[in-house]
């Protein structure tokens, strides 16, 4: 059994009409989540991240192993209201909404190597506004990574300005 086969898909959620993808279940199986965290490890590893920037929370959970894994830093992205001040804000656009992601103002991105992570590739619009704060942080980004790529709903064409290779395990 691949690790796919624990995705867990939820109709309806967060509002009537999405289908979420759930990859909480895949984590709490040791063998599963070794294998996702071996193949996005073998995808990063010739990006050179020297940073794993990631959102909210289940990218959070994806980029801290890789960055463990590594030697890599890992920047937390949250939604408004988290971090103290200062921070850089960006307003985005999802499947489901609009919303706002900040990151803490910091000198420790400029001039290095940032590898964008997130759980899925929807929309496209959280993964932009990373890349957004990423840059204003005076940091490259070399790559966005994902374990699922929702084709239909075109992502890759948000992050098609920042001629970096967007890689997903799956792409459905």
């Amino acid at each position: 059994m691949g690790w796919i086969d624990y995705l867990r898909e939820i109709p309806d959620f967060p509002k009537p009409g999405v289908l979420f993808r759930d990859i909480l279940p895949i984590m709490a199986v040791a063998d599963a989540w070794r294998q996702v965290l071996d193949d996005l490890e073998g995808a990063a590893r010739p990006l050179a991240p020297e940073v794993f920037m990631a959102p909210e929370a289940r990218g959070f959970l994806v980029a801290a192993p890789l960055g463990d894994r590594m030697r890599a830093g890992v920047v937390p992205v949250r939604k408004s209201g988290k971090l103290p001040d200062p921070v850089f804000r960006e307003n985005y656009t999802l499947e489901y909404g609009e919303n706002q992601l900040e990151v803490e103002v910091t000198d420790h991105l400029r001039g290095r190597r940032v590898v964008i992570v997130d759980d899925v590739l929807a929309t496209g619009g959280t993964v932009a506004a990373c890349a957004r704060l990423s840059q204003r942080l005076g940091a490259e980004v070399v790559g966005f990574l994902f374990l699922i790529e929702l084709t239909a709903l075109d992502g890759r064409q948000q992050l098609a300005p920042y001629s970096a290779p967007v890689l997903s395990l799956i792409r459905r």
